[in-house]
């Protein structure tokens, strides 16, 4: 044994004394290992949408209504069924409702709280008891358990449990014990959260979403295109500050950062008075229902700040791909070739007219250089991101629970793309110096980004942290990007939409081929034949028939339009994939109405199609990756137990 291997048994001992405590460890896990594996719940491209993205936590995307109907198909009615269904995932306001409606007798508390503690103790049957001790958090904790674990054929303990009832009901604690109990249920039905990117934008309440996550036991977030240019923001950088705000102005949704992060757009509107108050350019009016918007006064508040913040983002953006050649994107500089004289600009060598041709902050001399009012600006803008507490909570969650990829149970799991060659095979991308491919170039760049968050402002390597997190917004060869380059600047000035086109990259036209995703899998240490991709970022358009399921199964895109700025294009509102003892399985989701409809009328998003992939056997912890990692563990333990017994290792207080 080596002094290493020696070292960390002692350490070991600290923990577990004596041989009864290892004994009764070693016990409680090998048991463990038995259990069939819990749910774990993908989802992808949630973009702000928190009522959407709630509900879907709320009912297990479908998993708990699932149950329910296994379990009481017989005795209850579909309308009955509902109920008990709203009830668990709302269960605050339900029962207000039922109050109202003066329902809330000794008999439906006893049904109710019978039913409930029925479906508790079935999603009870796959957790380890000191499992439950974390996710049942409330005063009730011990009451509850009491119940779950009761054995109901036995008289006596029958007698026991109707008794408990009784009291709870006579001393009035009914509704607390029936909200503690329903949340208890949510948190049961999905054993881990996996995120394959895309929180923010499009939708209002980012941050409630990442509230929520906060909370969970077991979560994981693969890094979107959307959330790396927020965390670039947050760390610090001034170019995904400008494309930030700007996306927020564009679509006309400033909630996550004023309310949501008190980020005061104050100065900027005030910037904006002063340069572009006769700003006439529709290009820049919010993409929204008009209804949206209070009054004419206010989108053309909206309109100049939008346009005043792109300016800005078009020069730090220039100033980027001069600063870091490594980047090789300074083919795409678009202020010098502006000829100011006639408002004309040259692209790959032909001039187009510039339909906006008002830039008063912009030097012809110096296009790129912001004005001394546009980096006071940026001043005060970047210290408002560095000084939201909740947005830095936010980004430390996103830095530590998240990554570029995530292989886990036989799945590789990212949001964008892996850079492809012409061929099909992976891409050697040349960055920064280095020439790098598939799972080697995003291990480099998740180490660029967190070069980027925890660095001090004063090590040279931080700046170039944040300009590679602003590449993987919108470079050519970024993962999380997937296009040859971002047409911002175009799609606003010029009207010639040819100059628009953003070519997706070569990933895209060999995602369905089920030899590049053997390929890839292989390069992430993946290759046996039952390993698959989880995808996201680019919305499955239902609607016309494109299938979710791409390369035979390889591959699954779970972007099915979550957001409702998607939804016309998708035809539906996203997918999540449900992987349990029984198998994966692919859910496609209707679009979700109102919190108020799912209460009040008790509609559900349930699924309507269904994609199965069952297992032969029940799927046990034993033969996951938690799993190995615990057996591991256990030889560890058994090990430590066996030096204790030869006095090899002494026991602690023996």
């Amino acid at each position: 044994m080596t002094s290493d291997r020696l070292k960390y048994l002692k350490q070991l001992a600290y923990k577990f004394p004596s041989r009864s405590a290892l004994g009764k460890e070693i016990m409680l896990l090998e048991s463990v290992l038995s259990l069939p594996k819990g749910s774990e719940l993908f989802i992808s491209d949630v973009h702000g949408e928190y009522d959407s993205f709630q509900h879907m936590i709320r009912n297990g995307s479908g998993m708990i209504r699932q149950r329910l109907t296994n379990l009481f198909q017989k005795s209850k009615s579909e309308k009955e069924l509902k109920s008990l269904a709203s009830l668990i995932y709302y269960p605050e306001e339900k029962l207000k409702s039922f109050h109202k409606n003066g329902m809330t007798n000794a008999d439906f508390y006893k049904s109710t709280l019978k039913d409930l503690i029925i479906i508790a103790k079935d999603f009870t049957s796959i957790y380890a008891k000191r499992k439950l001790g974390r996710l049942l958090k409330g005063q009730y904790q011990e009451i509850i358990l009491a119940m779950v674990y009761s054995d109901y054929t036995n008289k006596d303990k029958a007698i026991f449990y109707d008794q408990l009832i009784e009291t709870i009901i006579d001393i009035q604690e009914a509704d607390a014990i029936i909200i503690e109990l329903s949340t208890f249920i949510q948190r049961l039905s999905i054993h881990s959260i996996h995120i394959i990117g895309d929180i923010y934008d499009r939708g209002p309440a980012a941050e409630n979403i990442l509230d929520d996550l906060l909370e969970y036991d077991s979560v994981d977030v693969q890094w979107g295109n959307h959330d790396i240019v927020w965390m670039g923001a947050a760390s610090g950088s001034l170019a995904c500050i400008a494309n930030v705000i700007r996306l927020s102005l564009r679509y006309g949704n400033t909630n996550t950062l004023e309310k949501g992060y008190g980020i005061n757009l104050i100065p900027l509107a005030s910037f904006a008075l002063e340069h572009y108050k006769e700003e006439e350019s529709i290009h820049f009016d919010p993409k929204v229902d008009p209804t949206e918007l209070l009054n004419a006064s206010e989108k053309w508040l909206n309109r100049i700040m939008h346009k005043a913040i792109s300016i800005i983002q078009f020069k730090l953006e220039e100033q980027l791909k001069l600063r870091q050649s490594g980047f090789h994107m300074t083919d795409q500089l678009i202020l010098p070739n502006i000829d100011f004289s006639n408002y004309q600009i040259t692209i790959d060598g032909k001039k187009y007219e510039l339909h906006d041709k008002s830039l008063p902050t912009v030097d012809p001399a110096a296009p790129h250089e912001l004005s001394k009012g546009e980096k006071d600006l940026m001043g005060v803008l970047i210290q408002a991101f560095k000084e939201s507490d909740r947005l830095q909570r936010h980004v430390d969650f996103l830095i530590k629970n998240g990554g570029m990829y995530k292989v886990t149970n036989n799945c590789l799991l990212y949001h964008g793309c892996i850079p492809l060659d012409e061929n099909g095979d992976l891409k050697e991308v040349e960055l920064l110096g280095q020439k790098l491919k598939g799972k080697a170039l995003l291990d480099f760049l998740a180490a660029k980004v967190r070069d980027a968050y925890f660095l001090e402002a004063d090590d040279k390597n931080k700046q170039l942290g944040l300009d590679t997190i602003w590449y993987l917004w919108c470079g050519p060869d970024s993962p999380l990007f997937g296009k040859s380059k971002m047409t911002t600047f175009e799609r606003y000035f010029i009207a010639d939409s040819a100059t628009h086109k953003e070519v997706k990259s070569y990933y895209y036209d060999y995602r369905n081929d089920e030899d590049t995703c053997s390929k890839i899998l292989a390069d992430f240490g993946l290759g046996n034949k039952n390993a698959i991709i989880i995808n996201g970022h680019v919305p499955v358009a239902a609607k016309r028939g494109e299938s979710p399921v791409k390369a035979n199964g390889k591959l699954y895109v779970i972007d099915g339009g979550f957001s409702k700025a998607y939804q016309g294009k998708t035809g539906i509102a996203g997918y999540t994939m449900i992987f349990d003892q029984k198998g994966k399985q692919l859910i496609s989701h209707m679009p979700f109405e109102s919190k108020q409809k799912a209460i009040e009328e008790e509609i559900d998003i349930l699924s309507y199609e269904t994609l199965y992939s069952p297992s032969s056997k029940v799927i046990r912890v034993k033969d996951i990756d938690d799993g190995k990692s615990l057996k591991e563990y256990i030889i560890d333990l058994k090990e430590l137990f066996q030096h204790f017994k030869s006095g090899k290792i002494a026991e602690k207080g023996s």
